[in-house]
């Protein structure tokens, strides 16, 4: 079996040492073998629950959650059922996230088009209704012609 020293570790997932030793510390991941000079040595499966770690943290897990799920992992199949059900759970929550992203962002390239076109015809007003700062039904709905038109993305860097 190969191992690896923390060192090592540490460039291999783009981490620092004092963020593995941290990890450890904190119970996020199992505690990790030693050699008879007391240094850490890695496997592969150790690499694997440091990325699985560091995933669970961009997605927004509390770090005692994932202790949680870490010392479940300890238990063996007599927890397969909690860490499905957790990782659900934060599947499900990611996915409501990533979701008010994307109207977060569809409103955005919307903005970025308004003031587009409002900048090259030199007024705002093209969009508003006479005298008010309403925006203009007109307005919305060519916005929402060239939406199906074209790609959102493409539409909001133009």
């Amino acid at each position: 079996m190969k191992t690896f020293t923390i060192g090592q570790v540490a460039e291999k997932i783009g981490v620092t040492v004092e963020t593995i030793r941290y990890y450890e510390h904190e119970d996020l991941i199992p505690p990790v073998r030693r050699d008879e000079g007391g240094r850490r040595v890695f496997t592969d499966d150790d690499i694997n629950h440091i990325r699985l770690v560091i995933e669970m943290k961009k997605a927004d897990v509390p770090l005692k959650d994932i202790a949680y799920f870490a010392s479940w992992r300890g238990d063996g199949d007599d927890s397969l059922e909690a860490r499905y059900e957790f990782l659900e759970k934060h599947e499900l929550t990611s996915e409501a996230e990533i979701k008010q992203l994307e109207k977060s962002l569809a409103f955005l390239h919307y903005k970025k088009w308004y003031y587009k076109t409002a900048i090259e015809a030199g007024t705002e007003n093209i969009h508003l209704l006479d005298g008010t700062l309403e925006v203009s039904e007109d307005t919305l709905n060519e916005y929402a012609q060239l939406l199906k038109n074209s790609d959102a993305k493409t539409l909001g860097k133009r």
